[in-house]
């Protein structure tokens, strides 16, 4: 047994040593259309608390959404010449607890909606809410999970990254909204439509059997 979890400490060490971000938010990235990001306003008013979760606080979640939608849309890297607001609530979580190595590995997720506005109409871009689930993007251990390998805190500030992503892609695939060209954008497994916890629970906590 205690060769066992050297081993996956060994693990989890190489796993987390090579990790590396999806992208680079130190990079000024192609416009979507007009966009420049007016209000960023993120509520959590009473979200959904998932299986096999840490807790955190609405006001822990507004702070860590607010501050990566900031620094993925602030005006130092899209700087077009019409205003936007953005409105995120959170919906839902699991920060996930350690679990059960190569048993039971609860995965984290934040489920959310996003919608958009435009500044100038006063009209709100998307017909109705947008809600995404979103799971860590990098840095988990599949075998360990991010219970074992993160801080909540860090699990949090993961997801909200994630999220940002989300969003990105969701503006670009209608970019028509902020003046710009729809893109198609690839899969991507750390994100979905809708709400897992509901759609597709197993997703969050899925049995593992151990290795022969």
């Amino acid at each position: 047994m205690t060769r066992l979890f050297c081993a996956l400490a060994v693990v989890a060490g190489v796993a987390l040593a090579a990790c590396t971000p999806r992208d680079d938010l130190t990079l000024i990235p192609e416009p979507i259309g007009d966009f420049r990001l007016g209000h960023n306003v993120a509520v959590a008013p009473d979200p959904q608390l998932g299986p096999f979760s840490r807790q955190a606080t609405e006001e822990e979640w507004k702070a860590a959404v607010t501050t990566a939608v900031d620094d993925r849309f602030n005006q130092r890297r899209f700087f077009g010449d019409r205003f936007y607001h953005m409105g995120v609530a959170v919906e839902g979580y699991v920060l996930a607890t350690p679990g059960i190595p190569l048993v039971y590995t609860p995965r984290s997720v934040l489920i959310f909606s996003v919608n958009f506005y435009d500044d100038e109409t006063r009209e709100r871009l998307n017909d109705e809410a947008i809600q995404i689930t979103v799971f860590e993007a990098c840095c988990t251990v599949p075998i360990l999970g991010s219970g074992l390998t993160k801080s909540r805190e860090e699990q949090m500030e993961a997801l909200a990254f994630n999220a940002a992503r989300a969003i990105e892609r969701k503006m670009r695939e209608n970019a028509d909204w902020f003046g710009g060209t729809p893109e198609a954008q690839e899969d991507d497994d750390t994100i979905r439509d809708g709400n897992v916890l509901i759609d597709d629970p197993d997703l969050v906590a899925p049995a593992q059997t151990p290795p022969a």
